[in-house]
């Protein structure tokens, strides 16, 4: 599945931001340019190779613009037992970047979601969170997004999204307050109207109370 999915992604047309991508040679001047108004030499040694690097590690850390969620969430598996409770996948590390300072979010995604009669591979949850993680973003939008993709995908009795995260534009520069973590979180479904469900799910994630069911936190 993995292959099939790597194929399609590949070609995908998400209903994203899609300005005329520069070319390569266009990107790595503006890195010589960046350097250069930093105070430093591109053409140094130490330094001759960077813009490409830089080019090469955008190509990775921004990869999510190349694919489309959805196209994870595609297999899902009907013969479950019978299985009606809360599923929930805790702890999934992620990392991304600010849209305003370029500065990296490092955190982790717990997700829930009530299945009505089908079931998605846990991976597939996994690649969710890394594909709208690997575009510039606020922790807020990303949060909705996941959320919002898996409900409409899955159309599950209810979905649950947590996000923890650190933002290194406020521990490495402005104010410089090292071990704020912010969370945010979308609750839809059961998990917004049934305050039982959604207090389920908090537990399972290890947090108790603090988070409603009023959308992004």
């Amino acid at each position: 599945m993995d292959k099939a999915v790597s194929s399609k992604r590949s070609r995908a047309k998400f209903a994203g931001p899609s300005p005329e991508r520069p070319a390569r040679a266009e990107a790595e001047a503006a890195v010589r340019t960046l350097i250069r108004w930093a105070g430093d030499d591109p053409d140094r040694e130490g330094l001759r190779a960077t813009p490409a690097r830089v080019v090469r590690a955008y190509e990775e850390w921004f990869s999510g613009y190349g694919d489309d969620p959805r196209e994870y969430l595609k297999r899902t598996f009907e013969e479950t037992g019978g299985y009606d409770e809360v599923v929930v996948l805790r702890d999934i590390r992620f990392e991304s970047h600010c849209e305003h300072h370029l500065a990296p979010i490092i955190g982790r995604v717990h997700i829930g979601y009530l299945p009505r009669s089908r079931v998605v591979g846990i991976s597939k949850l996994a690649r969710l969170v890394e594909v709208f993680a690997r575009r510039l973003q606020i922790q807020e939008k990303m949060t909705a997004e996941i959320a919002s993709c898996l409900d409409t995908v899955l159309k599950p009795h209810g979905v649950a999204v947590v996000t923890e995260a650190t933002h290194q534009c406020m521990t490495t520069r402005g104010v410089h307050k090292p071990g704020v973590t912010m969370v945010t979180s979308r609750m839809l479904g059961v998990f917004r109207d049934h305050a039982e469900t959604r207090q389920e799910f908090l537990s399972a994630i290890g947090m108790r109370g603090g988070v409603h069911g009023n959308g992004a936190g």
